[in-house]
């Protein structure tokens, strides 16, 4: 049996291709052995042999491949089988993942990058022949005709590769600001339009060389900038992809049927064989398996997963086969949910920019001395005015000092991707470096709590069984961290009730009705408020459950702190961040656990506003805040820091208002966010002291007639690339905050959706 042969129904191939007007169809595909050159150049080969095949995309860095071909010539599942043959198995991706803009962006800068380039090779060449002329007799004709062989081959460069300077520069003085795209617009046209006049009228001095040099090197600095861009949005491509399209589901009378993965439902049963990938999130009913997270947490080791644990969306069966419960799919999923963070965070890379205020200072001084130029040459020889300009205006554009923080920016927030840190405000990483104060939640932050059965107490005689059902009702409600591991240790019930009306007390608890009793879960205070008794013996610190009549049970919860939160903490406090703990907890977990983390500042039965006050405190006292959370009752503490963090396993609304999100839910990643910051500043700060000491040092030469205008330009863009070239020294370094420690002990179970 053809393993690719459902692609040919027309259900699963219509949410993979897209038609196109020329009659053809367009596919994204994900292919993960696209590891070697020489592999990736013989399946290009491969494919492009193929009848129909009219282009073929490869984009190494997301695992991608897109193919345009004829879907009458070749069948979906005989490309799916070609790409199988050549050891390079493809997954097809939904259409909606063929987005163009990317390459579209890409495809346009080089092409107007190669259009300067072979223009400006060739303006050299007759440029070369009229400088033979000052040491050698070239009659009027000639020299004449090289103008005009030069005049042509310049008006590509001004009117197509120029055009984004020039775009730029009307947008810039539409919004009434000074950007560093209007000196160059202005210098472009000055040079081309005195140029061309005296090519009209046969004497005086040309510079076409000088302009196709200028714009061939600027558009040579821009294009490796956009490359780096790019490069960091893949990073995030390859886990959005990860979740298959198609799954083995298990039908009622024992058969499997192949269909969408987008089709599953809560509750469905699926079948993933051994060496499968997920493709969606549920509950594993089945013997314990190892299973690869590697795409999604980065954790290079296999993971166990036992029976009743959560399997997610995207990761690989080592062992198998499975039998998974499905509770969330398509776009509920993992995968899915850190697919439109990580969109978010490229959007957020738009942003980023040197501020506004400093570019417009800058390129009002560089316009105030080229008119002190060219004034000052007037008075002493007019003839050198407008050449003196020029060479001010070339050699001292802010195109370097403006791209600083892109560059720097652009790669660390790819390298923070690649960590396992998803960035979504570049601004976030001027302010963690900037950081002395940390304020951690405790439950489900600093630690992972776990519930034994040995460990509930029925306070009225009821079984172990049914007082755990009525708690994982409530439990199955909140994302809190102890309400899932109530809920975890309740998942075996065959029966499991329902809960309604249910309504998340943030810090406080749950409430809501099961089978007719109105129940409250949560903290003691809470859950007794409605009969208004006192706190049973024995159990203080516990999660109760009651009703109108009082306590129901106790639930005992056990916690372990995260396997790197010391270290963490250790290395945060090495590096001059003084930590606290504010915690909804009873004082002696919160007590507990800051001894076991070395923490001298803690709060316990802290309320979301009394985060907040305590956040706002450090503020006031001139601190530099940073908030780590991963519960809705987190969010506004998380929204009120300077900057602030959330864990992968946490709520949406904590993400929501967290500008760093730890996608393989380890802390350690905040080390590695806080040396980067560093590292950002400390090169930002390089590449704009070079940038001010070019222009201080190159300036006075161009105004006094030293610099022409060729030359300026050669300096500028070589000063812009310079800048480019050092940001990718950023991340270069082994990742401080990481250690070898690895395996199932080392990271937390509790990843979902």
């Amino acid at each position: 049996m053809n393993t690719y042969a459902a692609w040919a129904h027309p259900q699963l191939a219509v949410q993979v291709l897209r038609p196109r007007r020329d009659g053809c169809s367009e596919i994204a595909l994900r292919v993960e052995s696209l590891n070697d050159a020489r592999q990736v150049l013989w399946l290009e080969r491969r494919i492009r042999a193929l009848p129909g095949v009219r282009r073929v995309a490869i984009d190494r860095p997301a695992q991608r491949v897109r193919v345009v071909w004829d879907a009458q010539r070749t069948s979906l599942p005989g490309l799916l089988d070609n790409f199988a043959a050549a050891n390079c198995p493809a997954q097809p991706l939904q259409h909606d993942s063929i987005d163009d803009a990317r390459s579209h962006e890409q495809h346009d800068a080089l092409k107007r990058l190669l259009v300067a380039g072979m223009c400006s090779m060739q303006v050299m060449t007759y440029a070369f022949v009229i400088y033979i002329g000052v040491v050698d007799f070239v009659d009027f004709s000639t020299r004449n005709l090289f103008r005009w062989l030069g005049l042509l081959t310049t008006l590509p460069v001004v009117f197509y590769s120029a055009q984004p300077f020039f775009s730029g520069a009307v947008r810039e003085l539409g919004e009434r600001r000074l950007g560093i795209n209007l000196p160059v617009a202005l210098a472009v046209a000055l040079v081309f339009l005195a140029s061309t006049f005296n090519t009209l009228r046969g004497s005086g001095e040309i510079y076409f060389d000088s302009v196709t040099m200028f714009v061939f090197l600027l558009l040579g600095g821009r294009y490796v900038e956009l490359r780096s861009r790019h490069r960091s949005g893949a990073l995030g491509d390859a886990a959005i992809d990860a979740t298959p399209l198609l799954a083995q589901r298990r039908r009622a009378d024992g058969e499997l049927e192949t269909v969408a993965a987008i089709a599953l439902l809560p509750g469905d049963r699926v079948h993933v064989a051994e060496g499968g990938t997920v493709p969606a999130d549920g509950v594993l009913e089945s013997a314990g398996v190892r299973v690869d997270e590697a795409l999604l947490s980065g954790e290079s080791h296999p993971l166990r997963r036992e029976r009743g644990e959560r399997l997610v969306a995207g990761s690989v069966l080592l062992s198998g086969p499975a039998e998974l419960r499905v509770e969330h799919s398509g776009a509920t999923t993992t995968v899915a949910r850190l697919g439109a963070l990580a969109t978010r965070a490229r959007q957020a890379r738009s942003l980023i920019a040197a501020s506004d205020r400093e570019i417009g200072r800058f390129v009002a001084r560089v316009l105030v001395l080229t008119v002190l130029t060219a004034l000052g040459w007037l008075l002493v020889d007019p003839t050198r005015a407008f050449e003196a300009a020029v060479a001010v205006l070339v050699v001292a554009c802010p195109c370097a000092f403006a791209l600083t923080g892109p560059a720097t920016l652009t790669r660390a927030l790819g390298v923070l991707a690649g960590r396992g840190v998803l960035v979504t405000d570049g601004a976030a990483l001027n302010a963690l470096a900037r950081v002395d104060h940390a304020l951690f939640d405790k439950t489900g932050t600093l630690t992972v709590p776990q519930l034994d059965r040995r460990a509930v107490e029925p306070l009225r005689g009821d079984a172990v069984e049914q007082v755990l059902q009525l708690a994982a009702a409530l439990a199955h409600e909140s994302s809190h961290p102890l309400a899932r591991a109530l809920a975890d240790a309740a998942r075996q019930q065959a029966l499991p009730l329902h809960a309604q009306s249910v309504q998340v007390h943030a810090g406080a608890g749950i409430s809501g009705a099961v089978d007719g009793r109105e129940l409250r879960l949560g903290r003691a205070d809470f859950a007794l408020a409605p009969a208004g008794q006192p706190v049973p013996a024995g159990t203080a610190g516990a999660l109760l459950l009651a009703d109108a009549q009082g306590a129901i049970a106790a639930f005992h919860l056990d916690e372990q702190p995260r396997v790197d939160a010391r270290r963490t903490l250790d290395a945060l406090r090495t590096d001059g961040i003084a930590a606290t703990i504010a915690s909804g907890d009873n004082e002696t977990r919160v007590a507990a656990l800051a001894a076991r983390l070395g923490i001298d500042d803690w709060h316990a039965r802290q309320s979301p506003a009394d985060k907040l006050e305590r956040l706002q405190a450090a503020r006031a006292h001139g601190h530099a805040t940073l908030a780590v959370g991963d519960g809705s009752n987190d969010a506004p503490v998380l929204a009120g820091a300077d900057v602030s963090a959330a864990l992968a396993s946490g709520t949406e609304l904590a993400q929501a208002h967290a500008d760093l999100l730890l996608l393989d839910g380890r802390l350690d990643g905040l080390v590695d966010a806080r040396a980067i910051a560093r590292q950002v500043q400390r090169v930002m700060a390089q590449s704009r002291r070079w940038a001010l000491l070019y222009n201080l040092c190159a300036v006075p030469f161009a105004a006094f007639g030293f610099v022409p205008p060729w030359l300026a330009g050669i300096g500028m863009s070589l000063s812009s690339l310079v800048v480019v070239l050092n940001a990718l020294r950023v991340g270069g370094d082994a990742a401080p905050g990481r250690s070898d420690a690895s395996g199932p002990a080392a990271r937390p179970r509790e990843l979902r959706a």
